[in-house]
């Protein structure tokens, strides 16, 4: 496992809604955007909402006509302005947005590979082993006897000002059943878990909250650290990561 660097940095971690208070997708994207706003201005420390949203599809950039749900199963589908294809969110998985200044020495990547290692770490704690898949976002299981290489974690960002938005979602007992009605993120030849299904036996979104909040806050303190070995590299379908930067001087 990665040797974890030291926290130095604040980092203010808010539940926004889980369970009964499962947050709307709309209303959580505007509450990104005034928490954005408030850490572009500096009035605001870099924060991560946390939280769960009933069953909505979300269509990033690259999504393709026929990549939509055919029956979303009474599901919203919303067009969003983050990189990437369609994915699904719901109750039973930890939606997670960070909403962090990137200093100057953290690249993109380097940023999306930090959350990553966070959600690695707490799969971890949970007795799962993940790692990267190169070429391919997001937290992933090896190909063994159960089933295929398949994807636990899901990450997609935007980052507008120098400050990111959007970011991951993590399936703790999720109902898998949605992820067939579309191919998640448009990669046919993988599958989809969640720590539940790896671990037979119920994992709730509120059995990861110390996890999270502890790898998030050690990652994001932006101090070097040693990264997991990445598992083989795979092609990922279209082009280039689940990332949407913007320029300066664009609405965010």
């Amino acid at each position: 496992m990665s040797s974890e660097p030291i926290p130095t940095h604040p980092l203010d971690v808010e539940i926004a809604g889980l369970g009964d208070d499962a947050v709307d997708y709309l209303a959580a994207w505007e509450l990104q955007r005034g928490v954005h706003e408030e850490v572009v201005a500096g009035t605001r420390p870099d924060t991560v909402l946390l939280l769960e949203h009933p069953p909505v599809f979300t269509a990033g950039k690259r999504t393709d006509p026929h990549e939509r749900p055919v029956d979303p199963g009474g599901a919203a589908v919303i067009d969003v302005d983050r990189g990437g294809k369609i994915t699904f969110h719901g109750p039973g998985q930890l939606v997670g947005y960070p909403i962090v200044a990137l200093p100057d020495h953290v690249k993109v990547v380097d940023y999306v590979r930090r959350v990553e290692e966070a959600l690695i770490a707490v799969c971890a704690d949970l007795g799962v082993t993940t790692a990267r898949i190169p070429g391919r976002s997001g937290v992933w299981l090896r190909e063994d006897e159960r089933g295929p290489e398949r994807k636990i974690a899901a990450i997609g960002i935007r980052v507008s000002r120098g400050v990111t938005m959007h970011g991951f979602a993590l399936n703790c007992d999720v109902d898998l059943g949605w992820y067939d009605r579309f191919v998640p993120c448009g990669i046919a030849d993988a599958g989809v878990t969640s720590l539940s299904q790896e671990l037979g036996r119920d994992v709730t979104v509120e059995d990861v909250l110390p996890s999270v909040r502890r790898h998030l806050a050690t990652y994001l303190s932006w101090q070097p650290y040693e990264a997991t070995p990445d598992y083989d590299a795979r092609p990922e379908p279209g082009r280039g990561p689940r990332i949407e930067l913007v320029r300066p001087g664009a609405p965010a």
